[in-house]
């Protein structure tokens, strides 16, 4: 109501949270599923002449036949966006910045974006070659991705770049943390997700955001294309009400920031229960030695299918209990579907279970 932001002064703002239902609607898939390989850091996952490939830290592998992989690429940095072209070729953007591309007859072209971009979150290469840039912000490095989310901040941009004259176009700004794209398609819009606003927006020709997706359970990462025509989603981390209330609160946030570790920060995380110094006010409390499925939670694993019309249909959880949290990305080749748990170090193959809930 017009009212609310007066009356909030007086009787406090209430902090509600989407629930969990419908397509969405909690299981165990992700924790029943085959680990296809286990491996420290994964991230990125993209599909890859019938196979896959990822990231884990600052090398790129390729994952052939059942599931044994082999290192295709190192660099000096972490690796925090993959993408594939029709002909092969593999995107690959760096913790530092920078943006190449390894061809698929060999060799490696580095692209300069105007002004440098420091924080590519995601690739997505176009139906012309051309190659979609999502930078999550202006003042962070990707790896720092909570820093920017406890600093309120919404300097993320998306980029298309010509990759044949190195003319790059500015398509959106002023985004709260892009961390997936999703390349136009059929008539559609560039699809972003914007993770801060727990959404996705489809991005008009003249920059107009048109909302798709909003008020998301959790905070969305990377989108790939499924092969019935619909999307993959990966949700990284859960929302919850101790955290949204904190966000409220500019002191506190300012105070945390400076006074305690990160990794203590009542924040959402890839993995929780690594410390007994972490926040527990989030309900992460054993009751009677068991660590109850529905309890709210700084991480969480979730991967979601979307139909056309990017609406969600089916969904795959690790729940507060589970293990494979921080879900960062989905991806669909020949007939399998491949989910990437960085929090749990391990990238698991849900296609039976893609199939029974599809």
């Amino acid at each position: 109501m017009i009212f609310d932001p007066i009356l909030d002064i007086f009787r406090g703002k209430a902090v509600t949270i989407p629930p969990m239902d419908g397509a969405i609607k909690p299981n165990t898939a992700l924790d029943d599923a085959e680990a296809a390989l286990e491996t420290q850091q994964p991230d990125n996952l993209c599909a890859y002449r019938g196979g896959f490939i990822y990231s884990s830290a600052n090398k790129v592998f390729a994952i052939e036949g059942n599931a044994n992989s082999k290192e295709i690429g190192s660099f000096d940095e972490a690796v925090t966006a993959l993408a594939v072209s029709p002909s092969g070729d593999i995107a690959i953007g760096l913790d530092n910045g920078e943006i190449g591309i390894m061809k698929s007859g060999g060799g490696t072209v580095e692209i300069k974006a105007p002004g440098g971009l420091p924080c590519p979150t995601a690739l997505a290469f176009g139906a012309s070659g051309e190659l979609y840039v999502a930078e999550g912000s202006a003042q962070h490095r990707a790896s720092d991705w909570v820093v920017d989310l406890m600093s309120a901040g919404s300097s993320g941009s998306v980029w298309r770049i010509d990759l044949a004259s190195g003319n790059a176009q500015s398509l959106a700004q002023d985004l709260a943390f892009p961390y997936g794209v999703l390349a136009p398609k059929d008539g559609r819009n560039l699809v972003v997700a914007e993770s801060w606003r727990h959404r996705l927006v489809g991005i008009g020709g003249n920059g107009a955001l048109e909302p798709i997706l909003s008020k998301l359970p959790g905070y969305p990462a990377r989108l790939s294309p499924a092969a019935d025509g619909g999307a993959w989603l990966a949700l990284f981390a859960p929302r919850n009400r101790l955290i949204e209330f904190v966000l409220l609160e500019k002191a506190y946030r300012t105070d945390m920031i400076s006074e305690v570790p990160r990794e203590h920060w009542i924040a959402p995380s890839l993995s929780s229960e690594s410390s007994f110094l972490e926040p527990l006010q989030c309900g992460g409390v054993k009751t009677m030695g068991i660590h109850k499925p529905w309890s709210p939670s700084r991480s969480y694993g979730l991967a979601v299918k979307l139909d056309a019309k990017l609406q969600p249909e089916a969904s795959f959880h690790s729940r507060a209990n589970g293990r494979r949290h921080g879900v960062t990305a989905v991806a669909e080749s020949g007939g399998r579907v491949f989910a990437v748990s960085r929090g749990g170090g391990v990238i698991l193959d849900v296609s039976v279970a893609s199939k029974a809930r599809g």
